[in-house]
């Protein structure tokens, strides 16, 4: 019996340790800048499988971005954090933030081309299936993402997580192939209502097969736990939802790559 209780620690404790996240940083280039992101996926198989493109919020690809393609990666996809900014480019206060997002969104085909960079990389990953491709962004990112919806990228389906709505290309939208998942604070103050208003339109208007989900209590950056925990800010980690989000996020992925 003794011996039996072993070989099953043993085996569980292989287990464990053949399912191992890897994790490693990516240099890539944008024309002549240098960028450096993340990639994660379970080494512990070979099989090819579904990517999932990671964008950062305005500081740039952080801890947190990180943590999010860690737990893409213990899902069974490859998830890559891309990096929008440049190697080493990272913000350290929220005027520093501000300024480095508001390049991107003041030039949104500059913002689509960096995220498309990005993508590239993780589509040619030999681990990944490019046919099987979706993009997910936080705040800045979840904006990036929804722009790469407009401009066609070769993407199943994105996400965005309290992300910006507007943008300047709202009247010229193609038609969208890709699906779009938007999981929006419903007392998030950084998004004005008639941007609510005007992202909707333009989804019906695209043809988009869209879909927004509110929560309750939620405002700007719900899902990252360091935005502190005092709604009256604008800004508040919110536990039920980020939970309730990151369920949604995968329901949309069984749907995208049933």
């Amino acid at each position: 019996m003794k011996i039996l209780v072993l070989l099953m620690c043993a085996f569980l404790w292989t287990s464990l340790c053949d399912a191992a996240v890897r994790g490693e940083k990516v240099e890539y280039r944008h024309g002549d800048i240098n960028l450096e992101g993340y990639l994660a996926y379970d080494d512990a198989s070979k099989a090819v499988r579904p990517g999932v493109l990671v964008v950062h919020e305005w500081y740039g690809v952080n801890e947190y971005a990180m943590k999010r393609a860690d737990q893409l990666a213990g899902l069974g996809y490859v998830a890559f954090a891309l990096d929008m900014y440049g190697k080493g480019v990272r913000a350290t206060n929220n005027d520093e933030a501000g300024a480095l997002a508001g390049k991107y969104k003041g030039d949104r085909a500059l913002m689509r081309a960096r995220a498309q960079a990005g993508l590239d990389v993780l589509k040619k990953h030999s681990l990944v299936n490019p046919e099987r491709v979706a993009a997910i962004g936080y705040c800045f990112g979840g904006t990036t993402v929804l722009e790469m919806a407009r401009a066609g990228a070769d993407v199943a389906g994105v996400v965005s997580f309290h992300g910006g709505l507007d943008t300047p290309e709202a009247q010229s939208t193609p038609t969208i192939r890709a699906k779009v998942l938007v999981l929006h604070g419903a007392d998030d103050p950084l998004v004005p209502a008639k941007d609510i208003a005007l992202f909707q339109e333009e989804m019906r208007r695209s043809g988009a097969d869209w879909q927004m989900v509110y929560y309750g209590g939620a405002v700007h950056s719900f899902t990252n736990p360091q935005a502190g925990s005092d709604p009256s800010k604008g800004v508040a980690y919110n536990e039920k939802a980020d939970r309730r989000s990151w369920e949604a996020m995968k329901l949309f992925f069984t749907e995208l790559f049933k």
